[in-house]
Order: C-alpha cells, then structure tokens, then sequence
C-alpha cells in the first residue's frame, strides 16, 4: 500500500531545534535510515517500527490538539510515501516542518513544507552523502544544518557556506556536537569569523538529556 509508513513513534514535546524552537510540537518519527552518522542519538529509529496508515496517523497527530507537526527519522524521505504523508499534513492546516539529512533529493516535497536539511560534516562520518544539488530546492523559509564535532568540522563548514554564499539561500544554523564539542568554543569561533550563522543548542537534551521520545 502507498498510504501507509513504518513509524518508530509519534510524540508530543517541545521543539528543541530550527525556527520553531520551544513550541509544543507533534513529532512522527519514520524508521530507516542509510547513513550511520557517529553522533546520531537516534539509532533505535534505524529498524523496527509499526506500519500505520495514513488516517491511523492523522488520528494519532489530531489528539494531540498541536498546531506544529515535525517529519523526522532516521530519515523519513528513505520512504518514498513521507512525501504524501507531507502534504496531506499540509492540507489538513498544520505548520508541517520536514528534518532531513540532505542524503536524498528535495526536490518532490511539498512547497509548504519547512525544510531543515543537516548537511553532514566530516566528523559525522557520512559527509561524502551530502546531496548539495538539493541546495537549490531551498528556500527563504527553510534551514541549513550544521552539527559541528571539533575545530576541523567548523572551518570545513565555513568553507562550504562561504562556497555556496549559503547564507543568500536560506537561514544556517550551527549545532556543537552533543557531548563533543563545548558551546563557548563554538560560539567564540563564530564571533572571531562574524559567520552568518544562528547558533543552536538542542533545547530537548537541555530540558530531558539522551531520554528517547523527547
């Protein structure tokens, strides 16, 4: 069936991350991904899952009373019916926002979508994924992800906004590696450089720590 998903969980929390940080969002969390990034704090995603159509989704989505709803993973566009899933989201009136790594191509989600695309830095271990042809599938309203692990991370990240003039394409924003990275370091990087970056803490792991369904 093209209507149905394998969905990992769908919760209610605050919104750690992008634009919408700390709004009580609704989080469907799609199973699978290709890529094995070594700081990903969301393995149990890579398999498992329950199928769920579409109205079980929505049902589920719809008794939570949210106005924001977020796509996540694992990756989510790994199932090529997430697309679907977005834009019926869309249709209903959610403030749908879609975080993908960027490994697959943009370029059928729905135009109403917030899209959050990380793009993996070397210290992720799958920065030769990065699909950077989805940079022109972006928008005013969309974010750039950086997750920074050390020093050699942030100039490479440097690099490529600078390369792209990424900052002309959408909002960046730059995360310290959960755990690897201090804030201050990369907050001072940032400063020295005057990088047309937003820096981002995960309010999530701040308020809950590693807790899975936050």
């Amino acid at each position: 069936m093209t209507n149905q998903l394998r969905i990992t969980e769908i919760f209610y929390s605050i919104q750690g991350e992008s634009q919408t940080v700390g709004l009580p969002t609704v989080f469907i969390r799609l199973t699978g991904c290709p890529l094995r990034c070594g700081y990903c704090d969301t393995t149990y995603a890579f398999q498992g899952g329950e199928w769920m159509t579409f109205p079980e989704i929505l049902e589920k989505v719809g008794s939570f009373n949210a106005q924001y709803i977020t796509v996540t993973g694992g990756e989510p566009l790994a199932q090529k019916p997430c697309l679907a899933l977005l834009k019926e989201l869309c249709d209903t009136g959610y403030n749908v926002s879609l975080e993908t790594s960027g490994a697959l191509t943009l370029s059928g989600v729905d135009p109403r979508v917030i899209k959050v695309m990380d793009v993996k830095t070397p210290g992720s271990g799958e920065s030769k994924k990065n699909m950077l042809s989805n940079f022109e599938h972006l928008g005013k309203q969309d974010q750039i992800k950086f997750v920074v692990c050390d020093r050699d991370d942030y100039q490479w990240s440097k690099a490529l906004i600078e390369e792209h003039h990424l900052d002309k394409c959408c909002e960046i924003l730059m995360s310290p590696s959960f755990g690897s990275l201090e804030i201050k370091a990369l907050a001072e990087w940032i400063l020295q450089d005057n990088l047309p970056v937003r820096l981002q803490l995960q309010l999530h792991k701040i308020i809950w720590g590693d807790e899975p369904g936050r």
